[in-house]
């Protein structure tokens, strides 16, 4: 019964999110022209709001368990797991004091409204995933960058989301370079849960009544002394509270 609800549902859905996506591409690109930076960044935050509305739609409720105070005035790494790409809304929302750019494959970087205007003017990186050595290469430039400006980064060290809700295998190379470049940063480690259930049945239907949670773990100065281990631990933290 839950699944035949779905349909119609999902089809109320992306209707009104394509509605957004192209709302929102113009809007960005007249904030961008006439504000700058911080208009474009403000109408990205409302895009990603408005994105969350949207699947509230379909009965998506979102929880943020977040204890801590974390600064508006040094740049933050925040790590998590990556269950799919509804992930990011409510990251950007729920966390845009702290002004957070991503690492992204090339690929989406052209050819969705709104979301490729936003990863290729909003400050995030764009990687190819297929050249490892200018992968590494761009994400120093925009650690260096983020660093210098004080802005935070968001980075899946899984590489690309898990469909299941089991985590992947961190990566190490990308956060060990984002160490290096950003050493005063504060790493904020972020577990999130059951935003793999939306795409339970594959893109459509998608799945209804989903309680997404983000729980934010205690904050840690970056430690450049032993990365490996440092990665290990935030894996451990971050994998052990996921349902």
């Amino acid at each position: 019964m839950k699944k035949i609800l779905a349909y119609p549902l999902s089809v109320i859905f992306y209707f009104f999110f394509f509605l957004t996506l192209l709302v929102f591409h113009a809007i960005q690109w007249v904030s961008l022209k006439i504000g700058g930076y911080h208009a474009h960044k403000k109408s990205v935050d409302i895009f990603n709001l408005a994105i969350m509305r949207c699947l509230n739609l379909i009965g998506t409720r979102f929880t943020v368990d977040n204890p801590y105070d974390l600064p508006i005035d040094r740049s933050c790494i925040f790590v998590a797991n990556h269950q799919g790409m509804f992930d990011i809304p409510p990251i950007i929302w729920f966390f845009r004091k702290q002004h957070p750019k991503f690492i992204s494959k090339k690929e989406l970087g052209k050819g969705i409204p709104g979301i490729s205007f936003n990863l290729r003017h909003g400050g995030s990186a764009l990687i190819d995933r297929k050249n490892p050595k200018e992968a590494i290469l761009t994400i120093s430039k925009f650690a260096a960058s983020l660093n210098k400006t004080k802005r935070s980064a968001v980075i899946f060290p899984e590489g690309t989301r898990s469909r299941t809700g089991i985590p992947k295998k961190f990566a190490v190379s990308g956060l060990q370079v984002m160490f290096r470049k950003m050493p005063d940063a504060l790493v904020v480690p972020i577990t999130i849960n059951n935003s793999w259930k939306l795409f339970q049945y594959g893109n459509f239907p998608l799945g209804i009544g989903v309680h997404m949670t983000l729980k934010v773990h205690k904050p840690l100065p970056v430690n450049n002394t032993e990365p490996e281990v440092f990665i290990a631990n935030l894996e451990r933290t971050i994998t052990a509270d996921i349902n």
